[in-house]
């Protein structure tokens, strides 16, 4: 009988100890998968990411692509220095003298437009995105996961986007405009030629000012509970908020 008693004690002792262990590794696990709903993979929260920013290029390319998007935003697209040589130089001479405001209005309706081709650009980009840990960045800075996806993508995006923008910019005639500035600045005597490159100018720029865009959207789900707009959303930023 004593024996059965000592047995029987031993048992519910290791059972108590198997129970506790048990608790512990659930809140071991729990602290690092996340709430009770099963926790979240590192899939799930590189897709919650993609989720974010894939809203936030919409967003910003619908709002950039309306007229004055550009022209009249903080994202305005001006002359770089290299070209405010030749409209200064050329505003004396008649036909030239509102060159540099006609010329930025031109650029700024050709990134406008082409901004309703930035979309399923971005897109295809977040899509192809792979995170190497996307836990990391979704507990790091506010704009971490837009910094990864400049970091990640910006060259690819450049060489797709850029074309589109040539085709924009050609058809409100800024490219024109350019070229005969150019043109007649480089015909007068001794002064140095120049004819730096607006088309690329105007392509990081207009980058420049999406990327801007996606930025703010990315604060405004992290910091704002109403923005997370999906079940998916709601689930992966709320182990940020934790």
């Amino acid at each position: 009988m004593k024996m059965m008693k000592r047995f029987s004690l031993v048992a519910i002792m290791f059972g108590l100890i198997s129970w506790t262990s048990c608790a512990e590794l659930g809140q071991i696990a729990g602290s690092v998968l996340g709430d009770g709903s099963g926790g979240l993979t590192q899939a799930q929260i590189g897709q919650g990411l993609k989720q974010a920013l894939e809203i936030g290029i919409t967003e910003g390319a619908n709002k950039l692509s309306l007229k004055d998007g550009y022209f009249k935003s903080i994202y305005k697209v001006l002359l770089p220095d290299e070209a405010k040589v030749v409209t200064d130089k050329l505003s004396k001479i008649p036909g030239f003298t509102q060159l540099e405001s006609r010329l930025v209005e031109k650029i700024n309706r050709g990134a406008e437009d082409a901004a309703k081709s930035a979309a399923p650009i971005f897109k295809s980009a977040i899509t192809g995105m792979t995170f190497q840990d996307a836990t990391q960045i979704l507990m790091g800075d506010r704009n971490a996961a837009t910094n990864y996806l400049s970091g990640a993508t910006r060259p690819q995006l450049y060489n797709k986007f850029h074309p589109v923008i040539v085709d924009a910019a050609n058809k409100h005639g800024a490219l024109d405009m350019w070229s005969d500035a150019v043109t007649k600045y480089n015909s007068i005597p001794f002064v140095k030629k120049q004819n730096p490159r607006l088309d690329d100018h105007i392509t990081n720029k207009a980058l420049d000012g999406l990327f801007s865009m996606v930025e703010k959207k990315e604060l405004k789900i992290r910091t704002d509970i109403n923005s997370r707009t999906t079940d998916l959303l709601q689930k992966v930023f709320a182990k940020q908020d934790r």
